[in-house]
């Protein structure tokens, strides 16, 4: 049963989308389909590019020399199609709900209706040294620093002593630290960095909460299988305490030594969203209706990793996902399109296709409804609907 609109809540003025990461640009895109171009839209991103976020964990690709950053980049311009959408380029610093502005920069931009989907940053959960001395993966600039990183690394194992490899530690049990651990652990590094390289050491430490934590236990038993078949150590049940430049300090007293150390714990909402003077859930970021709006802001929506929506049957938290993200976007952008023309508007209920972790180059563990996959099959899943979401995003410009 839909929800009905609020007469009135909203200025004429465009639509106003915050960020083109996966859940801005369906937003975007959605709206101005649904419109036929008709409902200005402002796209506002620090890049005029889209950034194929869920594949920078692949840092064998990144470490080649010869990786074009390109690869993992779609301009605006394709995406979005005319007429309808205008892109501008900057920072979000400041949203004021109140006065229906938002600060890019040094540029006041006024919306009528608004959509945060501002992604995440990295959480460091005040470990001390964490943002110093560790990588990540979160951004397409800290991938790139990080495969570079790993090729320094592995062309200087040619001269180590005999026996010694280069130690790499992974922060962070969930998808994405699994998925950099078992990269790491699997690429040919002889073939990147030439003869006489040594593999990697590679220590995944889970955190306090189990591997995988709240994924299907069967992809998590064929994750842990794959994990040691790709000589990954687990450190489980324990929490990184201090980073220094070449050592992790864990919660439970014990020290590990590192040539290159990993941050992938977790996310947060942005500082712009952190701040905002509205109800937050966990990592700051915002506790929306089931329509997706903030609750006593009709027609400001929050989409993707910026939001927290429960599911009103279950009660159940949505995951930070790509997958999540893009169908927040769709029913959200239906939602805008419905209250500006006073229909009802409907609430979001998330059902998971599936779920596929890479673990390693050649191997993932999936479940896709009542079927569990794992090794190089559900590897090909996994590739298949990585290089499926450009041409789906390009045909949406259409």
């Amino acid at each position: 049963m839909g929800v009905s609109p609020v007469a009135g809540a909203e200025g004429s003025g465009p639509v106003v989308v915050l960020g083109a990461g996966y859940a801005g640009l369906r937003f975007a895109q959605e709206v101005r389909r649904r419109t036929h171009g008709r409902l200005p839209v402002v796209l506002v991103d620090r890049h005029p590019v889209h950034v194929l976020r869920t594949e920078l964990y692949e840092v064998g690709r990144l470490a080649r020399g010869s990786a074009d950053p390109r690869r993992f980049l779609i301009p605006l311009d394709r995406l979005l199609g005319r007429p309808g959408v205008e892109v501008r380029t900057g920072d979000v610093t400041h949203i004021d709900l109140s006065g229906r502005t938002v600060q890019v920069n040094d540029a006041r931009l006024d919306w009528g209706s608004l959509a945060i989907c501002l992604g995440s940053v990295p959480a460091y959960y005040g470990v001390p040294g964490a943002a110093e001395f560790a990588h990540s993966v979160y951004r397409l600039s800290s991938a790139l620093q990080l495969g570079r990183a790993l090729r320094e690394l592995e062309h200087e194992s040619r001269s180590f002593a005999a026996g010694r490899r280069p130690t790499v530690v992974v922060v962070g049990g969930g998808s994405t630290g699994t998925e950099v651990a078992a990269e790491i652990a699997t690429v040919d590094w002889t073939r990147l960095a030439g003869r006489g390289a040594r593999p990697p050491a590679v220590t995944l430490v889970t955190g306090s909460v189990p591997l995988l934590a709240g994924l299907p236990d069967s992809l998590i038993a064929h994750a842990r299988t794959l994990l040691g078949k790709a000589h990954v150590e687990l450190v489980e049940g324990t929490n990184a305490a201090q980073v220094a430049a070449q050592s992790i300090r864990l919660t439970d007293g014990r020290t590990l030594s590192f040539d290159l150390c990993v941050w992938a714990a977790g996310v947060q909402a942005p500082e712009p969203v952190r701040t905002m003077a509205v109800r937050h859930g966990r990592s700051g970021r915002i506790t929306v209706d089931p329509t997706l709006e903030i609750p006593g802001h009709p027609g400001v929506f929050v989409v993707g990793d910026a939001c927290e929506v429960a599911d009103p049957d279950t009660g159940v938290i949505a995951p930070a996902t790509a997958q999540a993200a893009v169908a927040e976007a769709a029913l959200a952008a239906a939602n805008l399109v419905a209250r500006r023309r006073g229909r009802p508007l409907e609430p979001f209920r998330y059902r998971e296709r599936g779920v596929v972790v890479s673990v390693g180059t050649l191997a993932a563990s999936a479940t896709i409804r009542h079927l569990t996959l794992w090794g190089a099959p559900a590897k090909v899943i996994k590739r298949a609907v990585e290089r499926e979401y450009p041409v789906k995003a390009l045909r949406g410009a259409r």
